[in-house]
């Protein structure tokens, strides 16, 4: 989820299937390491000076299909991009706001049990480096800072679960581990945002970049449109943000490809 160094745009176009014009998409992204710059814990992460009049600009030609799909929570996503008005579904898909008005959405789940988050901020404080991550439906351990400690963090949290894993599931992210309830991810996130306007009847993008996202990933790919890794076809952050700010500055029935 957060790396290091932040890094340049590629020279090139990266190379893409033909898509629809952006009257036909849908875009979703995922945000850290797609949309920002890894970061060595999640507090040090920050916003490229240009990002937000890109997504700006590229929300109004999507015509306000555009939908930041993140493992962070809806309050948090809003407070990168004060003033912008787009979809969120925070939590992989445990909230989802369809507006900056609209009311949270969340789906029932099952409350984590409050000494495992106890247990594993204590694991955490053990181990200089380690950040731990609270959230309304789980917790994260980033170990990004001591990548050693990766192995004997995710067996502790194996032990601290203890077989209780029909309801909570222990889900490996970029030098982090996860725990939250099973039976949401960011497919149900996808689909949940297909079924509504602006994002109905469009042909869903999905960019993600780590283990979380490829649930979102493969429901835009079954919903008959596209996923794509960060790493794969843009490089890294850097290479997502220029071929975003080509879209958004794209002819209106323009495609967009290779």
């Amino acid at each position: 989820m957060h790396g290091m160094q932040p890094s340049s745009a590629p020279d090139i176009a990266p190379s893409l299937p033909p898509l629809p014009p952006p009257s036909r998409l849908a875009v979703l992204l995922d945000l850290d390491g797609t949309l920002l710059d890894l970061a060595a814990s999640p507090d040090a992460v920050r916003v490229p000076p240009a990002l937000p009049a890109t997504l700006a600009r590229l929300s109004a030609r999507l015509r306000g299909a555009l939908a930041i799909v993140s493992g962070r929570t809806v309050g948090a996503v809003a407070a990168f991009f004060p003033g912008l008005v787009f979809a969120i579904a925070g939590e992989h898909g445990g909230a989802i706001r369809r507006a900056a008005d609209a009311p949270l959405e969340r789906p029932p789940l099952p409350a984590l049990p409050p000494e495992w988050r106890e247990a594993a901020a204590r694991l955490a404080a053990a181990h200089p480096g380690v950040v731990f991550e609270d959230k309304p439906h789980g917790f994260v351990l980033h170990y990004r800072q001591t990548p050693h400690a990766g192995p004997e963090l995710g067996r502790a949290l194996t032990a601290l679960l203890d077989g209780e894993t029909e309801l909570f599931g222990i889900f490996p992210a970029a030098m982090a581990w996860e725990v939250r309830p099973r039976g949401v991810s960011k497919a149900d996130a996808v689909h949940s945002l297909l079924g509504v306007p602006p994002f109905a009847g469009r042909v869903p993008l999905f960019i993600g970049d780590d283990a979380t996202d490829e649930d979102g990933i493969r429901a835009a790919r079954d919903a008959g449109g596209f996923g794509f890794r960060v790493q794969e076809t843009f490089g890294d952050a850097a290479g997502v943000r220029a071929w975003l700010a080509r879209l958004a500055s794209s002819p209106e029935e323009a495609e967009m490809g290779a």
